[in-house]
């Protein structure tokens, strides 16, 4: 969890939602690293989750992706959970919970359903106060931008 943690910082750097994932292999072979990318590569689905899932399938050149974990910061959301059952992921760690779109615990609890092909393990609240200390200490920052930004705008 703590590299996903640094591929978060790397995502709040480049000005992207901090949210970063990891995926190892059964032998904790680290597969794939990375991050948030909707904004900086023009694409709505380049959430961290995807972008490690489509890294490790490329270099092993299957989209199953089983007996894997996939370690994230943050409460995965619907298409995120979607990906991780066709691509036969194992198991989910993650650290803190996305109350807004969360699919795991959240709004919504898709991996309590029995009627998919495919369970995941589920551990959360690893580190669970620093992957959200990161999500609100960016979230903060933006707010106070946005603030300078306007009082800027009024004295211009």
């Amino acid at each position: 969890m703590q590299l996903a943690l640094q591929q978060a910082q790397a995502a709040a750097t480049e000005n992207e939602v901090p949210v970063g994932a990891v995926l190892v292999s059964e032998q904790n072979e680290c597969l794939a690293v990375g991050h948030n990318r909707p904004i900086g590569s023009y694409d709505p689905t380049a959430h961290a989750e995807i972008m490690v899932l489509r890294e490790a399938a490329k270099n092993n050149k299957n989209y199953r992706l089983i007996n894997t974990t996939l370690y994230v910061t943050l409460e995965p959301c619907v298409m995120c959970v979607g990906a991780m059952i066709h691509a036969r992921v194992k198991k989910l760690v993650y650290g803190a919970q996305e109350h807004k779109t969360g699919a795991i615990q959240s709004a919504c609890q898709l991996l309590d359903e029995t009627h998919f092909n495919h369970q995941i393990e589920i551990k959360s609240g690893v580190l669970q106060q620093q992957c959200a200390a990161i999500m609100s200490d960016f979230f903060s920052r933006r707010r106070c931008e946005k603030k300078q930004l306007k009082k800027r705008s009024l004295n211009e």
